[in-house]
């Protein structure tokens, strides 16, 4: 079951909401519908899912209704149709108290303005949170120290917030959430008011605390870049309405039409590309089974300089080159082991293409794409990286 679920979701403001909902009805446009009634069209039929421990990035230009769903989904404001689940149950059927109990301990919320309290230290701030919900002095000091540390603020607990720079501040707003555990950490905008240097090494720092803490969180960004660098699933948004729903690799080599397609068509791709994308299937021989003769029989058959040696696993071992197996033969040497070659190098199945343009120049044989434990995925060929980024989008090396 999702953690977050969203239903025909739609949110209007003005008077006589429901003409204009019926006027949705008929497919006409936030503008349509602007001039006719008035009525701002916030969120038009918002439909997704978030699962548990995922980075949900909502992504859209000023005006495109990103920040209005993340309001819809604490219930700041109420819908004007559709619902709002958090781990099953209906937002709209609370009452206060069950609400604020929801909001308490299943939501945090980081803002873009850090809103700390600058006459309360960092410690004070960060366990500003457990304070309003009556936590005893000792355990709520104790949960925002702890949330502090995480952060890399735990030297810093005793200052203010003036004493702390921009990035700084941002994190404490961040140990703030973290420290009432929730289930659900929403982030608006969270980064946008820092500098670029900050904001990338923000972005870092989310990205390694999310490996250790495996968080649902749905984070709200107009910047194209970061919904690509943080998010597992991107909703990308256009006068309220969710165009695409996809991850980023969908949404950058698969747009769903021509705005998402223009809206993407500016952005790097070998940031975005991964190993397993621009490799090969490779031609391997194995080292248990065979020899020099029938590495240098493989090589001519395939036309390729040399081969990679794999075991029965299929974990490599290392390669050999025509040259040294041709050598080997004229020599009656029969064990693959004595010219074999360890020193290739490899990388796993998701590094970014950006990290394998220094390597691949430098190398005469081909990069090994490898899982953790050894295995062999596939290779990288220079050529292989020209045609990625030549390709424009469409990647199909191994056709």
């Amino acid at each position: 079951m999702a953690v977050v679920e969203a239903k025909n979701l739609s949110k209007i403001f003005g008077k006589n909401i429901g003409q204009s909902i019926k006027m949705l009805d008929q497919g006409m446009s936030k503008e349509e519908i602007l001039k006719k009634t008035g009525n701002t069209v916030g969120v038009n039929r918002a439909s997704f899912s978030v699962e548990e421990g995922e980075i949900f990035v909502i992504m859209g230009l000023s005006g495109s209704g990103k920040s209005t769903l993340v309001r819809l989904i604490n219930r700041l404001i109420e819908p004007s149709e559709g619902s709002i689940l958090i781990d099953g149950k209906e937002l709209a059927t609370l009452d206060k108290k069950a609400l604020r109990q929801v909001r308490r301990e299943k939501l945090g919320m980081v803002f873009q303005q850090f809103a700390l309290f600058p006459h309360r230290t960092i410690l004070q701030n960060a366990a500003f949170g457990l304070e309003v919900q009556g936590v005893d002095k000792s355990e709520r000091d104790k949960k925002a120290e702890e949330s502090l540390k995480l952060v890399g603020l735990g030297d810093y607990m005793h200052q203010k917030p003036g004493q702390l720079s921009g990035g700084m501040q941002q994190r404490v707003g961040l140990a703030r959430a973290l420290a009432n555990d929730p289930k659900v950490l929403l982030m608006d905008e969270a980064f946008s008011a820092l500098d670029p240097l900050i904001r990338k090494e923000m972005q870092d720092e989310l990205i390694d605390l999310q490996s250790s803490m495996k968080k649902t969180i749905i984070f709200i960004t107009h910047d194209l870049d970061e919904a690509l660098r943080l998010g597992d699933r991107i909703a990308l948004m256009k006068d309220g309405a969710i165009v695409q729903i996809g991850t980023p690799e969908e949404i950058l080599m698969n747009p769903a039409n021509d705005y998402v397609e223009k809206f993407v068509e500016d952005v790097d791709r070998s940031k975005i590309l991964t190993a397993s994308h621009i490799m090969k299937r490779p031609e391997t021989i194995n080292i248990a089974k065979h020899g020099p003769r029938a590495a240098l029989e493989r090589m001519r058959r395939e036309g390729i300089s040399s081969i990679l040696v794999v075991d029965e696993n299929r974990r490599l071992q290392g390669y050999v080159t025509a040259d040294d197996a041709s050598e080997a033969r004229k020599k009656e040497i029969t064990d693959i082991k004595e010219i074999l070659q360890t020193d290739i190098l490899r990388v796993t199945p998701d590094t970014p293409m950006q990290d394998i343009f220094s390597m691949i120049y430098d190398t005469p044989v081909p990069i090994a794409v490898v899982e953790d434990n050894g295995r062999l995925n596939g290779i990288i060929v220079r050529g292989a990286v020209l045609a990625a980024l030549a390709n424009d989008g469409e990647v199909n090396l191994n056709a």
